[in-house]
């Protein structure tokens, strides 16, 4: 769709969401295509299938050992985690700055910044995160007089912005590692390279698609208008730091034992990522450890596990309680100002 073909209340409210029987509605005409519950299946089928393989690295596991590579664990292995935990969510604050502007919408930095993490963070440990983390947006985002269409806006921009770096670094660690996986999956080098490439040429060719012309996407009746070039590339480079940043974390906090490089380790990450999505478990709990327990060269699962259990901590378990006690916080503030504004409108009334 033109600029010229798209309705005139869009160009007067600059909302790039609206209603249009027109566009492609590429998400339910995907849905009618396939199967009923084939989605749900697939997501069941993974997941059980990640719980038999986590249930018997389990039963083999001494929890001596996992409790000596837990104290093995240097402090200088943590603070990196925590220093990169901490990059990866604030790249992650980018992502709302980035949507707002791209929609024409102000909100404070300092609002913008509460919104996103705390978004990630409860959505992260909850699970399904076009839900809960458009719930906690909305909640933050409401003070600032976002309206729900504006926030369903900034969840979709943030969404595709995970799911280009995501992809991207995919493809840039199967390019650049490729011999180094073909070590860990026995699948030849050749295979990952040319995989790579072709997850590198669609990311590529989304930003020259993007570019040409305004795009619109609908989504349940609501048609949200994709970001053209300049945003797109925002959104790559913040995706890139977020990735790399959260993949550190994991990565400082790995055994000396794993003989595996940064990128190749990356793909390795983003593709567990992936397949905990897919399973729609909380956090892609159990999925995530699966994959990452069979995949990475490790001198012993003890270690590996130990590494992925402060991994959880760290980057899951710590942000979640902290955006609790940060949202608290903030809402009581809130309720204190309003309250204290009450009172003295009070006690001015009723001064002689």
């Amino acid at each position: 769709m033109r600029e010229d073909d798209a309705p005139s209340d869009y160009a007067e409210t600059r909302l790039p969401a609206v209603v249009l029987e027109r566009a492609p509605n590429v998400f339910e005409t995907l849905k009618a295509r396939l199967p009923r519950g084939a989605g749900a299946l697939a997501s069941v089928g993974l997941f059980l299938l990640a719980a038999v393989l986590l249930g018997h690295t389990l039963a083999n596991v001494s929890f001596a050992n996992l409790g000596a590579s837990l104290a093995e664990t240097s402090g200088w292995q943590i603070m990196k985690a925590l220093a990169l935990t901490a990059l990866s969510y604030l790249a992650l604050t980018g992502y709302d700055v980035v949507a707002l502007r791209h929609i024409g919408a102000y909100a404070p930095y300092r609002v913008a910044s509460l919104a996103s993490f705390a978004s990630y963070a409860i959505s992260f440990n909850l699970g399904f995160p076009v839900v809960t983390s458009a719930a906690v947006r909305y909640w933050v985002y409401a003070r600032a007089e976002l309206t729900a269409l504006q926030v369903a806006n900034v969840t979709v921009f943030a969404g595709v912005t995970f799911w280009l770096g995501m992809t991207l670094m995919m493809g840039v660690g199967m390019i650049m590692g490729a011999v180094a996986l073909s070590h860990v999956d026995h699948v030849p080098a050749f295979l990952h390279f040319l995989l790579g490439v072709a997850v590198v040429a669609g990311v590529a060719f989304y930003c020259v698609w993007a570019a040409l012309e305004r795009r619109f996407v609908s989504i349940r009746g609501h048609v949200f208008e994709l970001p053209g070039l300049a945003p797109s590339l925002a959104q790559i480079a913040l995706g890139v730091v977020d990735i790399c940043a959260a993949a550190g974390a994991l990565y400082a906090l790995l055994p000396a034992g794993v003989d595996l490089d940064f990128l190749p380790f990356v793909a390795v990450y983003v593709f567990a990522c992936l397949l905990g999505v897919i399973s729609h478990a909380p956090g892609g709990l159990g999925v995530f450890e699966a994959t990452m327990l069979a995949a990475l060269p490790g001198p012993s699962h003890e270690s590996v596990l130990a590494s992925l259990l402060l991994f959880r901590a760290i980057y899951y378990f710590l942000p979640f309680i902290f955006a609790l006690a940060v949202l608290g916080a903030d809402e009581g503030a809130r309720r204190w100002s309003s309250l204290r504004d009450a009172i003295a409108r009070i006690i001015e009334e009723r001064s002689p």
